[in-house]
């Protein structure tokens, strides 16, 4: 069943226990009268009816939890799933080359592109390696690197963002964390080529925003956009992390909430209950996107695709007092 890998997120109980009666009906329905047959397909009913009702009213902080799921696409299996060819490259040229943070160069329908994005692993021992997603300073160097190959043979440039946030260890701040991200956003305003970020799973603080600056902001269905984890923001706030559920919907963190406040650009839906649940259908959806506003980007010049990025993000965060 779907939703086997995820039995700790309690809101699904519902979902699980149906499906396992499901599967009991299955087990007696070769041999079967009308009467179970029609049992069998109002059940399947039920259930899609609550799945519905379920993922159209989960809080924040469920949505955090369902794109914090080992089994959620990453970066590499997108790649692979809307890419017609992919060749990843390694390295900051400074002696680093952290695979928290992958990128390479791609053909997506057609079109040459450079691709960087967080790299969460699948397993506790995955996730070792890949320090959970979190790049350290070679990480976003490294896609500084690639970016400035893109901008000089105008490449278009693909961002995949999924990261509870940037390393914060004692290492990364001696590596220059800080200064690495702050180069990269000084230097992607001046990238000519169109850039497109897509924030695929958790959108955290300044590791987000290291390859965050784009012509396009787009947000998978249950994606999250945020300054800090909720259990961050309770903490700092209340000194109580149990708070979170509190931090979250004050946080403004989802794909709704967050399209109104014109931070991101478009939402791209999911298929019910996640892109887990379907990666091929979820890849396809983002892909014929990309594909959209690529072609929309290409259209525009080097110099007015810079001035709409610039003022894109000057506007953010703007407010009125009364």
């Amino acid at each position: 069943m779907v939703y086997r890998k995820v039995l700790s997120l309690y809101f699904l109980k519902p979902i699980i226990e149906l499906e396992y009666q499901l599967q009991q009906l299955n087990n007696f329905s070769q041999n079967s009268s009308n009467s179970l047959e029609e049992k069998l397909n109002q059940f399947k009913i039920n259930l899609l009816q609550l799945k519905c009702e379920i993922f159209k009213s989960l809080t924040p902080l469920q949505r955090l939890h369902l794109v914090r799921q080992a089994d959620r696409p990453t970066t590499l299996d997108y790649t692979s799933l809307i890419m017609d060819n992919w060749i990843e490259l390694h390295g900051d040229r400074g002696g680093k080359d952290d695979p928290a943070l992958v990128g390479g160069i791609g053909s997506l329908n057609g079109q040459t592109v450079i691709v960087v994005g967080h790299q969460r692993g699948k397993d506790t021992k995955d996730n070792v390696i890949r320090n959970f997603g979190m790049a350290s300073p070679g990480g976003y160097r490294k896609a500084l690197r690639l970016m400035k190959h893109a901008n000089r043979f105008n490449f278009p440039i693909l961002t995949f963002i999924d990261t509870p946030g940037a390393w914060a260890g004692i290492d990364a701040e001696k590596l220059g964390q800080g200064e690495a991200i702050a180069v990269n956003l000084k230097e992607m305003f001046s990238f000519n080529v169109p850039i497109i970020c897509t924030i695929i799973g958790e959108g955290g603080s300044g590791g987000a925003l290291g390859i965050g600056v784009g012509d396009i902001i787009l947000m998978l269905e249950y994606a999250v956009y945020t300054v800090a984890t909720p259990e961050a923001c309770a903490a700092i706030l209340w000194k109580d992390s149990k708070k979170s559920l509190i931090a979250a919907e004050a946080l403004k963190i989802t794909s709704a909430d967050l399209k109104v406040l014109g931070i991101i650009d478009d939402i791209i839906k999911e298929p019910l209950g996640g892109s887990q649940c379907d990666p091929f259908i979820a890849s396809l959806m983002l892909k014929n996107k990309l594909i959209v506003e690529l072609k929309n980007l290409l259209q525009l010049s080097g110099k007015r695709r810079k001035e709409l990025r610039y003022q894109k993000f000057r506007k953010i965060g703007s407010f009125y007092e009364e």
